[in-house]
């Protein structure tokens, strides 16, 4: 066995195979090490750990560059190349997995953190809180999430001050509400998925018509894929100085001391759904090892864990889906960018965890309505969360809101965000990646029919037909009926058109 794996490894071909996978392994050893070394023997201003830790943001800038055509390019072939009931099934399955799996993230999350009680022990006061507190509305993030065909990220509602309506009536007192159109960063994915989706279904509607569109996306499509593997040869350099950046940033080690029994919450909790939740239902519904087509992901999990961004992810998250587990590009260019989207299993796990962290940080004993409103608040909030980094510490201010607890007691764990963050992006790419497989399967035959109208219309698209003329001469007349002509083989070549593409 020892000799069967020594001899794996040194495998020139298995080298060449997993050469991005292994660099980029050594670059997050090497950064770890090179963060401890700078950061014992090196006194940096923050101007110097900005311009050390830039060749790791450059990596990030050079992934969110291709997020947009990206995701444009693959829904729209995706949707374009399924027919509309086919896509409608697909997409309902997705969804359906997706919301199942949050909803088991959320309900796992609050059994570990009332089990364990890691907030009991202390109090809000005993920890040093980092950074201010978001100003964000429950009812109106809730409402964003519904408008979501705006391009713009957000539509923030700001509420006025309280105002009197003249001095002689002080008892009646109005609340004025005021609509603040106000942008921020990012890109509405949410928004922009729905109009692929639509506009996906416009051209395979379109049939020949259509076809240019299809070709210049499927291009597209190509081209934002080569740019990938560009990218990829420069990841490990970034990755390096992501890592060694951000070990330089951490003032206080301490903290960790602190809130490590909830940061073992967490960790835990995203262990088990990663490792038996999510495997065991790929398991159940493909009836395939769920752990090989884990080790298939291991690039795209590694590059969330290190970036902490899904969207961002998401080139390398295509790459792996399709070249290493063979998933059918129909299903990956159609589930994987609605998954980086709405699918967010870590993120809701750790909302709930946070939120009842600190209630117990509080000595406040939630109820069982209190508890159940987290578990949906986490739930919807982990959905319209932005695929960035730490995203979730906005969406933990409406969990927060939602149950009445302060929302500026964010800020106690806001100093470890940095590291959860890494841990729950990767399970939420995870979850993706195994959500390709199970709408792939569920979906097995509707994609065989495809398949099969695929080849009836390419590799034999015409019925031969033989008639006897009526005339001496006997002459075999072919019509070709199907693709669309009718072509009378004869002296004359005439093209009469029987139906549309």
């Amino acid at each position: 066995m020892a000799k069967a794996i020594k001899k794996g490894l040194f495998c020139p071909s298995a080298v060449r195979k997993n050469w991005l996978l292994l660099s980029t392994v050594a670059a997050v050893l090497a950064g770890i090490g090179f963060g401890v070394l700078v950061r014992e023997h090196g006194k940096l201003s923050n101007l110097d750990k900005f311009y050390f830790a830039f060749p790791g943001e450059l990596l990030m800038r050079m992934l969110k560059l291709i997020i947009l055509p990206l995701i444009i390019s693959s829904m729209i072939t995706g949707v374009a190349a399924l027919d509309s009931n086919i896509s409608g099934k697909i997409g309902l399955r997705a969804v359906v997995y997706y919301l199942s799996t949050t909803v088991i993230a959320v309900i796992l999350g609050i059994v570990l953190v009332v089990t364990i009680k890691p907030g009991v022990t202390q109090r809000a006061s005993e920890i040093h809180r980092v950074g201010s507190t978001p100003e964000v509305n429950t009812v109106d993030a809730m409402l964003d999430l519904i408008s979501i065909m705006d391009n713009d990220r957000y539509l923030k509602v700001v509420r006025g001050k309280l105002l009197e309506k003249c001095a002689e009536d002080l008892q009646n007192k109005t609340q004025e509400y005021k609509i603040v159109g106000m942008y921020s960063n990012g890109i509405n994915a949410l928004g922009l998925i729905v109009f692929c989706l639509v506009f996906g279904m416009v051209i395979g509607k379109m049939g020949e018509k259509g076809q240019v569109l299809l070709d210049f996306f499927n291009a597209l499509n190509e081209a934002t894929m080569r740019i990938v593997q560009i990218i990829m040869w420069y990841m490990p350099i970034g990755i390096l100085f992501l890592i060694a950046g951000k070990i330089i940033e951490v003032e206080d080690w301490e903290i960790f001391r602190k809130l490590g029994l909830y940061m073992a919450t967490v960790i835990s909790g995203l262990a088990i759904h990663s490792s038996i939740v999510l495997p065991l239902i790929y398991f159940i519904i493909v009836r395939k090892n769920p752990f090989r087509f884990a080790m298939g992901m291991a690039q795209a999990l590694l590059t969330a864990l290190m970036i902490s961004s899904s969207s961002a992810t998401l080139p390398v998250t295509f790459r792996c889906a399709e070249e290493n587990n063979s998933v059918d590009r129909r299903i990956t260019r159609f589930v994987l960018p609605v998954g980086a989207t709405i699918n967010m299993d870590g993120t809701a796990l750790y909302e709930a965890v946070a939120a009842v962290f600190i209630a117990q940080l509080n000595d406040i004993e939630m109820d069982i309505g209190q508890i159940v409103t987290i578990s949906v608040t986490a739930t919807a909030a982990s959905i319209g969360a932005a695929g960035v980094p730490q995203a979730g510490l906005v969406t933990m201010v409406i969990v927060l809101s939602a149950v009445g607890l302060p929302a500026e007691d964010v800020t106690l764990i806001i100093a470890v965000d940095w590291l959860l963050d890494r841990f729950r992006t990767m399970v939420n790419v995870l979850g993706d990646a195994f959500g390709t497989g199970v709408v792939e399967k569920l979906s097995k035959k509707e994609l065989e029919q495809m398949d099969v109208t695929s080849e009836v219309n390419i590799v034999n698209p015409f019925a031969l037909e033989t008639e006897i003329l009526d005339n001496d001469e006997t002459q075999a007349k072919k019509s070709y009926i199907n693709g669309g002509f009718a072509i009378d083989k004869s002296d004359t070549i005439s093209f009469t058109q029987t139906s549309q593409f």
